[in-house]
């Protein structure tokens, strides 16, 4: 198979080999819903999938929808999230993030980009996680995981998140582009360690202008 020479192209291969090699990419927040999984993406911020797993089953039980969370003080939500850094902030980001629910939105998650980004603790990225795997919208996350194997493989010479997700978005089809993230995400985890990155192991090691292969 020849080798993709533009970034679109190595893009749409990256995409295929992915696709084949992680079949089953999930996001890894637990959550029941789009309300929970915006909590756990907002928890997530400087933190690890792991520990916020592992905090927010106690935080659901007692803060299951908009209208509860947004009925209480911060200090009340420390005690739920004080094992992830930050707490404080991200505890204020929570309750604020409620109130709004409640008072623009019903108490529902919205769709809309503009929307999701109004809310306290909500960037582009999480908003795109929430439209992706909650909502089942258009949405392409970039981390620090996408953005690195983004540059790697010279798909972007961007550094911003905003720049790289609009540069990528249209080398992926709209409805695959969370799956795409996914599939990044997992593959900077196992594969392309920032570390140490195990690029005899890597399904892309033909094509990627940065293998050590």
């Amino acid at each position: 198979m020849a080798r993709p020479r533009s970034p679109k192209g190595r893009a749409r291969r990256t995409h295929e080999r992915l696709r084949f090699e992680y079949p089953d990419a999930v996001c890894e927040l637990d959550h029941g819903n789009a309300f929970e999984l915006l909590v756990a993406t907002i928890l997530s911020a400087q933190a690890t999938d792991v520990g916020v797993n592992k905090a927010t089953p106690a935080l659901f039980a007692r803060f299951g929808d908009a209208e509860s969370l947004a009925e209480v003080e911060p200090e009340e939500v420390q005690p739920y999230i004080s094992t992830i850094g930050l707490f404080r902030n991200k505890s204020r980001s929570l309750v604020g993030m409620a109130r709004m629910l409640v008072d623009d939105y019903g108490g529902e998650v919205p769709g809309a980009m503009k929307d999701l980004v109004r809310l306290p603790g909500v960037g582009r990225k999480t908003a795109n996680v929430i439209r992706s795997v909650a909502l089942g919208l258009p949405g392409l996350p970039v981390d620090t995981h996408v953005t690195r194997l983004s540059n790697l493989l010279g798909l972007t010479a961007e550094t911003d998140p905003v720049k790289i997700e609009l540069e990528l978005n249209p080398m992926i089809p709209a409805a695959e582009r969370g799956d795409f993230s996914l599939r990044v995400i997992l593959h900077g985890r196992r594969v392309c360690i920032a570390r140490r990155p195990r690029c005899e192991d890597c399904v892309l090691n033909d094509f990627c202008p940065s293998s050590a292969v």
